[in-house]
């Protein structure tokens, strides 16, 4: 599976993301939204977004290596929080986290504020698609 990283000059440069990912070959994985749950389907961590997050990406994890693949076979992330502002305040331990699980690979990303998630005690979701080898 090839994958090249899409960041025309043109554009802004990007910081913590990718504008486009090209792929060739591979096998798609749709990765539903994955809030912060544990395997009892609790929300952990209640007011805690980093660790929100670093639920959140290792649940990913668990789908995309038992779909055959890694953390850096994902080519499109949309991020849903519940607060921008907590989101923005807690950047640092949250890209901590982020690079625990993706290294310096930054794929094709989206942030959305939205009012509320499923549960009301979560404060993030994420889902996206991976590319996995054949």
């Amino acid at each position: 599976m090839d994958k090249q990283i899409i960041n025309p000059q043109s554009l802004v440069k990007p910081t913590g993301y990718a504008h486009g990912v090209v792929t060739q070959g591979g096998r798609l994985l749709f990765l539903a939204g994955q809030p912060a749950l544990d395997a009892e389907g609790k929300v952990v961590a209640p007011g805690d977004i980093a660790a929100q997050f670093e639920q959140a990406f290792g649940n990913l994890k668990t789908v995309v290596e038992a779909a055959g693949g890694t953390m850096t076979d994902i080519v499109k992330l949309t991020l849903y929080v519940t607060n921008k502002a907590m989101y923005l305040a807690n950047l640092k331990p949250i890209g901590l986290v982020y690079r625990s699980f993706f290294g310096r690979y930054y794929p094709a990303m989206t942030l959305v504020e939205v009012k509320s998630l499923f549960d009301d005690a979560a404060l993030v979701e994420i889902e996206g698609l991976a590319v996995l080898p054949e």
